[in-house]
């Protein structure tokens, strides 16, 4: 696992530097706050989780398709593709790429437009799901081309269950289960950005120890793992957390995508 991460696009391409992000959003936080910006990127990764579970998709395909969805907005601005548009494509491009199968494209769009209607009507008062197959063909193109036809995504959750499966049984029962939340949870971050796979399982694994109130402290110890990492992988995640404590979605959502940048030309 290790050696071919460190042999991949992943690693040689995707494993990118704050300063890079920040300068790449420069052009949207002129007109969103970097805590907006933040809450338009959660927003989309909850839609994609919910398009993927009404599609019956694995969790593996749900989070490669989120990691397509941040790695195209970190190399472009949200006026680039409507994100609406962006995180189908990324759906379905993503169940190609883990050998899930094509989705087909009425099902696809119907349940795009299923889900705007019936979970999302909050974010989109009065409006209905606009994109079309041929439209979502087009777009991953787009995105294919952008991200250099690096299709390759290593995911935090084998390395997880490896580390559970070293501290042997009774504790990986009890620790695999809240770590794997954690790893969830991460995808609302910018963590798959700037980080190895590996790093942010360790970081969700200690989380779970402290919250379960295991001492893995012996177990890290031995571990060659910089350690510094781990506890800024550990902030960020813990960030999201301080930031959904006070924040309505429902309330708060529609009024910032209506403020997000948009594309020049939106769908008819």
């Amino acid at each position: 696992m290790a050696g071919n991460f460190w042999e991949s696009s992943h690693f040689a391409q995707w494993i990118l530097d704050k300063v890079d992000l920040a300068r790449e959003r420069a052009s949207d936080l002129t007109v969103l706050t970097e805590e907006e910006y933040q809450k338009v990127f959660i927003f989309y990764a909850s839609f994609i989780q919910m398009l993927g579970e009404q599609l019956k998709l694995r969790q593996q395909v749900i989070a490669s398709a989120t990691v397509f969805f941040k790695r195209f907005y970190a190399m472009n601005s949200l006026n680039t593709v409507d994100p609406l548009l962006m995180a189908p494509t990324c759906v379905f491009l993503a169940s190609k790429v883990e050998e899930f199968g094509v989705i087909s494209n009425t099902k696809l769009i119907n349940t795009c437009s299923s889900i705007i209607k019936n979970h999302l009507n909050y974010a989109f008062p009065g409006i209905e799901f606009p994109y079309r197959s041929q439209m979502i063909l087009e777009c991953e193109f787009f995105l294919l081309e952008n991200m250099d036809c690096c299709l390759v995504v290593f995911q935090p959750y084998r390395p997880l269950v490896q580390f559970c499966q070293d501290l042997g049984p009774g504790l990986e029962e009890t620790l695999l289960p809240v770590a794997w939340r954690f790893v969830n949870d991460s995808f609302r971050t910018d963590v798959c950005l700037l980080y190895p796979p590996f790093q942010i399982a360790l970081a969700c694994l200690h989380m779970a120890s402290v919250l379960i109130g295991k001492d893995l402290r012996g177990w890290f110890s031995e571990l060659a793992v910089d350690m510094d990492k781990i506890q800024e992988i550990t902030r960020h995640i813990l960030n999201l957390y301080e930031l959904w404590k006070n924040y309505d979605e429902k309330k708060e959502v529609a009024q910032i995508l209506q403020k997000m940048p948009k594309p020049k030309t939106q769908a008819p």
